[in-house]
């Protein structure tokens, strides 16, 4: 008896083992890193409300369309952002400029832009970044 139980228990080890191992062969594909970001507004508002200091009553709100720019080794797409937010201590810190880069269609990254990668940048307003409200109340 004690040796079938152990017969079995190897039998198991070993099919799970096999499972671990088998697959289609197929390696994962790797996203298209230069998807066009359809939903770019929408995925850079959530990112300034999470990590502005106060994203409500935002000033001077502008956004470009998405543009392909060429970084160290590829392309990307990228979007330019122009605001002026509060601090910590609800004062108007100014005007800055932030750029966004995409990768596979998503923001990867959010962070404050150079004149050179936003400074002749084709701005259109952003009436929705002076509108966002953390409130279930209506905001003033």
């Amino acid at each position: 008896m004690k040796g079938a139980v152990s017969k079995l228990a190897s039998i198991g080890l070993i099919a799970a083992a096999l499972a671990a191992c088998s697959g289609d062969g197929k390696k994962n594909a790797e996203p298209d890193p230069n998807i066009f970001p359809k939903d770019y507004k929408t995925e850079v508002l959530y990112t300034l409300q999470r990590d502005l200091d106060d994203p409500t009553n935002i000033r001077d709100a502008f956004i470009t369309e998405p543009f392909l720019t060429q970084g160290s080794r590829e392309q990307r797409y990228a979007v330019c952002v122009r605001s002026n937010s509060r601090n910590m201590n609800r004062e108007y810190t100014g005007i800055k400029d932030r750029i966004g880069y995409f990768y596979g269609g998503h923001l990867n990254q959010l962070i404050e832009a150079t004149p050179e990668q936003c400074g002749k940048a084709a701005y259109k307003p952003w009436p929705e970044l002076q509108t966002i409200c953390l409130s279930d109340k209506a905001c003033k």
